[in-house]
Formats: C-alpha cells, structure tokens, sequence
C-alpha cells in the first residue's frame, strides 16, 4: 500500500496531510528542497526487514541505514521500523527522471497537466556493481518494451565463463526467468546498452547488484512505464552528500559514497564542510541568510556519523544556541 502526501505551505510551517494512493508527493516550490515525510512500521515474526522495505517502497541498503540495530532477518515481533521516506530532492534539473547513484533511488517529474500542480514520484533502484558502473551523465528514453527479450551481452558473458560460472542462454525469451522482467526502457547513453527494468530478485532493489543497469521493483516499473514517454530526459548523478532548505531551515542528507570513490571521500567530514559552504555560497544571494543564522555543530557531527540516509536539520540561530 502506497502514499500519497500533499504539502500544504504557510508562511510559517510545513503541513503534511496523507491517505492512501500512490506513491506520489506535489512538488515542492524551488525555494524547498524537502518532501515526504518520516514514519514507522513494526515488525512481525513472519517477515524480515527487506520485506518491511520492499512493502513501503524502500531499497534493501536505505533500510538498513535508517535501522542499524534491527536484525535484517530476524526482527523482533513488534520492533520498531523507521520508514525513510522523507527527501531531499537531488541537485539537478527538476524534469523527467533523476537517479542519485550513492542514494540508490530514482525521482520522475511527470510534465503536469494544464491547471493541474506539479508531482514528483519516487522509488528504490538497484544500480552497477563496482566493476559494472552505472554510467554518470543526461541522456534519454530512446525505447520502451514490455515483456522484452534479453540478449545477454557477450562482456557479461566472458565474465561469468571467468568466474567459473555457467553462461546465460545466448536469448532469454519474456517470462519468468527473464532478468529484465517484464518492462524495460533503454536509455541513449552507452550507446543504448543501459536500461532502466524490472526484475526477478526484487530483494536486489536498493542494492549494487547489476551489470549497470537500473533495476526497480516490479510493481514500481510496471506503474512509471506507462507514465514516462520516449524521450524524456534522464540524469544520473553522484550526490552521496545533499543539502537543502525548508524555508529558512538547512537540512543535510548523508549517504556513504560508492566504492570507487572512497579514496575522494576518505576525510568524509571535510568532503561535508566544503559541500556546506559552497551551498550557502551558491544560496546567499537566494536566501535571506542573516548574522543569526549558524551551524548546528552537534547535530551536524551525528549525521555525519550515522549516514542514515535521512534528511536531519543542521541549522539554528545564534539565540537558540545561546539559549541552550
């Protein structure tokens, strides 16, 4: 069962209202950078957490980040779950799909409707492996199959043969045993080798599981598919660190960095000041950031500990803190 939250914005604060529907949120004015909204779930015998994640729409890693001291396979009857399902939008163009690779997720911006406000939706992916790298870059939908074929490639191929594995059929035809599942759109960049698909190992989602690829749930790709048109923009990003505002509060999304580039993040908390101060650079002549604006030091050094994934506000006045 899916969501839907509607931001009612007043001078003020932000007021989440829900029911159920879809996954879907009214996108947010440029000035603001957050939606969604933090919930939780308990626990029961009969499930594990990836089943907690896949029934809310969450990646494998993304739960786990939001739920360090939950047993993965074996959660207490009745613990606790947190839900994160509040976001950052990812700094880019906020039309036709982003992907945010170190964040493993995917945000659509459906063109709306004449009179109708804007949307955004999003969903958990499941991106390249370290040696099978999702490509960085803006490209486009070029191509839409249901129940697509699978000629594997031969690169893939030689590297199961390598590893002692035994290959794939030379075509896998629709059906079950196809990886691609039963909705695949190819994207223009690397020459059409990459596609956004479903999949058949859907606890994979929210995972560096695939050849390069972007792997979604199932139920997710079958609903974006009929949405998204040949043509529409695709942005791949590589955003570990993102940061934004609600209205004059900064909130900072931390994620661990992908494999391949532990080496630029090795003094991760460095790699966070320097992303601060450049965003309020950029912002400064945006936003009114006045002499009582300051950093929350304490607040800023337990997200930069915990990489939970989730938005955590990082700002406060010179008053509050002296207050305190």
């Amino acid at each position: 069962m899916h969501k839907f939250f509607l931001f009612i914005f007043t001078m003020t604060n932000l007021v989440t209202v829900s029911s159920l529907c879809a996954e879907t949120w009214i996108l947010p004015p440029q000035d603001i950078d957050i939606f969604g909204k933090i919930r939780t779930a308990h626990a029961s015998r009969e499930e594990t957490l990836l089943d907690i994640a896949r029934r809310y729409d969450i990646g494998q890693i993304e739960i786990l980040l939001a739920n360090p001291t939950v047993d993965r396979w074996l959660p207490e009857d009745g613990a606790k779950v947190i839900l994160p399902s509040r976001y950052i939008i990812p700094h880019a163009d906020r039309k036709g799909l982003v992907i945010n690779l170190p964040e493993m997720r995917i945000y659509y911006f459906p063109e709306p409707a004449k009179g109708s406000k804007p949307m955004i939706v999003t969903h958990p992916v499941g991106i390249g492996r370290m040696d099978w790298v999702t490509p960085l870059g803006v490209s486009k939908i070029i191509e839409k199959k249901k129940d697509p074929t699978w000629i594997p490639p031969k690169s893939l191929q030689m590297d199961r043969i390598a590893n002692g594995e035994q290959p794939y059929p030379s075509i896998v035809p629709p059906g079950p045993t196809n990886p691609l599942g039963r909705h695949a759109m190819r994207l223009s960049i690397g020459s059409g080798s990459y596609l956004i698909h479903g999949t058949i190992k859907p606890f994979g989602v929210g995972m560096r599981v695939s050849a390069g690829c972007v792997r979604m749930y199932p139920e997710d790709i079958e609903a974006l598919f009929d949405k998204v048109s040949i043509g529409t923009q695709v942005q791949i990003v590589n955003q570990p660190i993102k940061l934004g505002w609600l209205l004059d509060s900064l909130f900072i999304e931390l994620h661990p960095p992908l494999e391949e580039d532990e080496e630029k993040y090795t003094d991760y908390k460095q790699m966070v000041f320097i992303a601060i101060n450049d965003f309020l650079a950029l912002n400064s002549s945006k936003k009114n950031i006045t002499e009582d604006f300051e950093i929350d030091q304490e607040a800023l050094r337990n997200a930069i500990m915990e990489k939970s994934g989730i938005p955590v506000l990082i700002s406060r006045s010179r008053n509050q803190m002296q207050d305190n």
